[in-house]
């Protein structure tokens, strides 16, 4: 389906939910080629108008806000509702509490919304990293705060076919935007490509561009190709996004080597792009951001870099060459990281939280909305 990685995980959780016997209503944001109201795989779809995202912060919020009145007074009654917006869970409790007890998706580093939480039951954060902000944002959260990484379809991913030899491929997949370190990683790459006895590689970036989708925009990623083209020549490669699991699968298992640069300190929580590479057998590549802890661990699962700074491009151009050259450490080094992220498969995901919603409850986790 089309979607971020939060709506990606709930449209996969939600009819596990619903297939361990428990009652599922998801309330997302309509479509022109879906239902406003429908039941499939034994989840129950209410589909309410949304907002294209914007580039600005305050506008934003607004339109949270916007949504979250439209969803609240859309839910139905239940024992647990589990939110994905920023005020919602701050006053769902107060005016809506037939909907159960509130757990609340902090996907992004707390911006100080963490406080208006009081009522909230649980607060799912994606990292430990994410989680230790929380706790210095509103010390009294930390014992309703659990750690859950984010679910990945381990089983489809890490069926890829075996790649062929040559070229080695380097590869990005995600937002296309200055935030995700695009840059950075074509700078590294040009400087890749003027070191000489290397085996022949490409480079291949994936991913939305338009604003609406949270790229940086589209005559953005047109100046980058204008800058780059140049030194990089047909081993510059970009493609559309892929949206479709089994697709998105394929495209991950033509990559050797996989590389996120990201420079958003603030913005990345966990990874989900760089740990549904590692399953698929990628060597992982990633800056030095604390959300990247719980999956690559330098030197064994992957390879991190320092990102920050003017030596920057040259730092990942060094690592991105050892890899590139070494093909034993690259497939070494891309064994462990699979068998690493084999923990945040769905199944594994799936029982993590409805154990913790059974404990939440006090209910056995018997209809969770």
């Amino acid at each position: 389906m089309r979607g971020g990685a939060t709506e990606k995980i709930w449209s996969g959780l939600a009819p596990m939910f619903a297939a361990a016997g428990h009652s599922v209503t998801m309330v997302s944001r309509s479509w022109p080629t879906q239902a406003e109201k429908e039941t499939k795989d034994g989840v129950a779809h209410i589909r309410l108008p949304g907002f294209e995202h914007t580039r600005l912060l305050p506008v934003n919020l607004i339109l949270d806000f916007i949504w979250g009145i439209r969803a609240g007074w859309a839910l139905p009654d239940g024992d647990v509702v589990i939110c994905n917006t920023v005020s919602l869970p701050a006053w769902l409790p107060w005016l809506r509490p037939s909907t159960g007890r509130v757990a609340v998706l902090v996907g992004r580093l707390p911006k100080g919304q963490i406080p208006l939480y009081g009522r909230v039951a649980r607060l799912y954060a994606p990292t430990r990293a994410v989680a230790s902000r929380i706790g210095e944002a509103a010390p009294s959260a930390s014992a309703r705060t659990r750690v859950v990484g984010y679910p990945i379809d381990w089983t489809l991913l890490s069926g890829s076919p075996p790649r062929s030899e040559r070229p080695v491929t380097i590869g990005f997949v995600g937002r296309l935007h200055p935030e995700k370190g695009i840059e950075l990683l074509l700078r590294a790459a040009r400087e890749l490509a003027d070191r000489a006895g290397l085996p022949e590689w490409r480079i291949v970036l994936m991913g939305p561009s338009s604003v609406g989708d949270g790229g940086g925009g589209r005559e953005w990623v047109r100046s980058l190709d204008e800058e780059f083209r140049p030194s990089l020549g047909d081993r510059l490669v970009w493609l559309d996004p892929e949206f479709d699991p089994p697709r998105l699968a394929k495209a991950y298992g033509a990559l050797d080597i996989f590389c996120y640069p990201s420079l958003s300190d603030r913005g990345e929580t966990f990874g989900v792009a760089v740990a549904e590479a590692m399953a698929s057998g990628c060597a992982a590549v990633v800056s030095s951001l604390d959300c990247f802890a719980d999956l690559v661990v330098d030197g064994q699962t992957g390879v991190v870099f320092d990102h920050r700074g003017p030596g920057a491009p040259s730092r990942l151009a060094d690592c991105l060459q050892r890899l590139v050259a070494d093909d034993e450490l690259r497939r070494s080094m891309a064994a462990k990281g699979k068998m690493h992220v084999r923990r945040f498969d769905f199944a594994e995901i799936c029982r993590f939280i409805l154990s913790d919603l059974s404990e939440l409850t006090g209910a056995g986790t018997k209809n969770p909305q």
